[in-house]
Parts: structure tokens; sequence; C-alpha cells
């Protein structure tokens, strides 16, 4: 059927969150190391992302710090009061969009309406749509701190109709989070792409509309029949 809107997620679908931390770890290494040789670089970096990862999809990013610090001592400590305006000031501007991922949201903007959904604070979500110019090719962004549901929330995706003016069997989402994101829409009704490009195992009982491994493929889902 011709689908007549696409909602993505933000984080680790449009945009990767990965490169982004990667990034971040680099200002933390000029800000407070000095002279760290190479060989222990990449340790940190992954320690680095470990703790992330325990505390991803909290707000308050304090204790990520607070634990790298105290296993790598810095020359230089961020005082824990001033951890998290550092954080909401510097992470935004570690993201860039792919720009294939933007080629191919222009395609499909041609024949459908695109629209994001993302978990997390106004203030971060915004500066990192606004820093990669994403504001400009998603006329609805829906940002759970703004609406007061966070996916899985089945309101969420519904307010995400509401603003589309769209029934959920029009509708297509998109995101790697199988929890949060499939079964989310899923429960709007709405048919879920599970973006997987790491090509993990599905180790749960949700059972995404389809599976893709590059936002490329989506393409294949607007194939006009007047084509």
């Amino acid at each position: 059927m011709g689908y007549k809107a696409v909602v993505f997620d933000l984080d680790d679908t449009l945009l990767n969150r990965d490169n982004a931390i990667d990034n971040m770890f680099l200002i933390i290494l000029e800000k407070c190391y000095v002279d760290v040789k190479n060989s222990e670089r990449n340790q940190m970096l992954q320690k680095f992302k470990e703790y992330d990862r325990r505390d991803y999809g909290k707000s308050n990013k304090t204790r990520v710090f607070v634990s790298f610090f105290n296993e790598f001592p810095p020359k230089y400590r961020l005082p824990s009061n001033d951890i998290q305006d550092f954080w909401n000031y510097n992470f935004p501007n570690c993201f860039s969009i792919n720009q294939s991922t933007i080629n191919m949201v222009n395609i499909i903007k041609q024949r459908a309406k695109v629209a994001i959904i993302t978990n997390g604070t106004t203030q971060r979500q915004r500066a990192k749509i606004n820093n990669t110019k994403l504001n400009s090719y998603f006329e609805t962004v829906i940002i759970s701190e703004e609406v007061g549901f966070s996916k899985p929330d089945k309101q969420i995706f519904e307010l995400a109709l509401n603003s589309l003016n769209m029934h959920p069997e029009e509708v297509l989402f998109v995101g790697d989070d199988l929890e949060k994101d499939i079964r989310g829409c899923q429960s709007a009704n709405i048919k879920g792409i599970w973006y997987n490009p790491l090509m993990e195992k599905n180790r749960t009982t949700i059972k995404p509309f389809a599976e893709i491994h590059s936002i490329d493929s989506l393409l294949s889902y607007f194939t006009s029949e007047s084509d």
C-alpha cells in the first residue's frame, strides 16, 4: 500500500550517537587531561562508553563523569555541579548528519510526510536537531519532555498521528530500539520498522513489521505505482 508518512526515532536512527560519544570523549580529553598516551586512550574511551550506556536514557549525566573521573583521575576535574551544564552545552554539538540520510529523507518527502519522535530533554534534543539542520527537513518534531509522554507510551505515537492528520495504517515508524520504538508504535497500531545496522539478533518476542540495515532501504516502501 502507499504509505503517507514516516516517523523516525532520532538517536541511533537519524543521528549516530556512538560517533557523537567519540567526539564528546575528545572534548573531555582536551578539557580535563594532558599527555594521555595513545595506548591509554582506547581503554578510556571504552570505559566512558560503558558508563554512558549504563546511564543512557537518564537526563542527568553527572554519574557518568564522576565514575569516569574516579577511574581515570584528570588533571582538571569538572566540579560535580558543572557537569550537567558541560554536557548540555557540548554534547549536541558532537552530532553530525550523514548526507545519504538527508538525501533519503528528501526523496521520501516528495511522496510522504516525515516526522520525528524522540525521548529526552527539550534543550538537548532541540539543540541536536537545530545543529544538524534537521529542523529544516521535518515539519513535525515531538520531544517527550515537551509533551509529557515518552516512548514506548502509545500516547506519544498518537500525538504524532494527530499532528500529521493520519490514520495508523498510513504511517511507518522507524527506530533502533525494539522495546521503545517498535513495541511502542505497535501499541498505537503503527507498523514498526526496526533499524538494525549492526545486524544484532532479536532476542525479544517483539516482531517488527520489517527490519532494515540501512536507511536507504526505506525507499522500497515508497515506490510510486506511477513510476
